[in-house]
């Protein structure tokens, strides 16, 4: 059985990924075949809906802006329900959502992001992540639905799977009793199955005039913007406890659900 994090074969859907296999608190582990995460389904190309299909989804949820969906729908497989959870519909300008417009202009791009701008610029996106009221109302029927047996299995992205869907996944990991180490090794894996993906863009920035090494901290996540994250959330909801039921408004029994359906015991060597 393949390492938890192991990236799924399907070119034209990178950083795609199962959420399962990850050992939780007390001797479990996440169960797999359930909750995935990838870039947006847009570039699913023919050759790649066969492979998409034996996944199994029953529901896709987008978390990406009406912008974003409108520039580049969702290719969704036949038989799959897609939900739009708009995470940052209530922000001006998070940057998150702004990652082609950089990437078009070089040379505007340039002093927004050099100088350490573009560590700055992510971490305020990724407080915004949690604490904007779309964001709570988009991940408060993301993992709402998760509870419910007919959603599943199910797949979330954004854009490119590695912001308001790390935050995603983030998130159900720790609440599943994922240790707080193995949350991050399943967040930074973004560094390697999407950033290969991406040299097109790299290489279009560069012949643009633009230095691709300020693209690094744009097109991949860094370990910063995830902490950053929890932090938001701790000063505003206390703990992970707190976001999810005073923040999100999900209630025990939910929660309780969502556990029982996502994690198992492992079986004995």
């Amino acid at each position: 059985m393949a390492s938890p994090g192991a990236g799924i074969p399907i070119p034209s859907v990178p950083n795609l990924r199962d959420l399962g296999g990850w050992p939780t608190r007390g001797d479990g582990r996440v169960r797999r075949g359930l909750l995935y995460r990838s870039t947006a389904l847009s570039s699913l190309r023919d050759d790649d809906v066969s492979a998409f299909a034996k996944l199994g989804i029953r529901s896709v949820y987008d978390l990406r802006t009406s912008a974003e969906r409108d520039a580049q729908p969702d290719r969704v497989p036949h038989g799959a329900q897609e939900v739009v959870v708009d995470v940052l519909g209530d922000s001006a300008g998070a940057a998150p959502a702004q990652l082609m417009q950089v990437l078009s202009d070089p040379a505007a791009a340039t002093p927004m992001l050099d100088g350490g701008k573009a560590l700055a610029l992510f971490e305020r996106g990724y407080r915004e992540i949690v604490r904007l009221p779309s964001a709570l109302t988009a991940y408060r029927r993301l993992f709402t639905d998760l509870a419910d047996a007919a959603h599943r299995p199910a797949l979330f992205h954004c854009a490119t799977g590695k912001d308001r869907t790390g935050w995603a996944a983030a998130v159900m990991l720790s609440l599943m009793g994922v240790s707080v180490e193995d949350v991050m090794q399943e967040y930074l894996l973004t560094n390697e199955q999407l950033l290969p993906a991406l040299h097109g863009m790299f290489d279009r920035f560069k012949a643009g005039g633009g230095d691709p090494d300020l693209l690094l901290p744009v097109l991949g996540v860094r370990r910063e913007y995830l902490e950053a994250a929890f932090d938001e959330m701790r000063g505003l909801f206390g703990s992970l406890e707190g976001y999810l039921g005073d923040g999100l408004g999900i209630d025990d029994a939910t929660i309780e659900r969502l556990r029982a359906a996502f994690t198992e015991k492992k079986p004995l060597d």
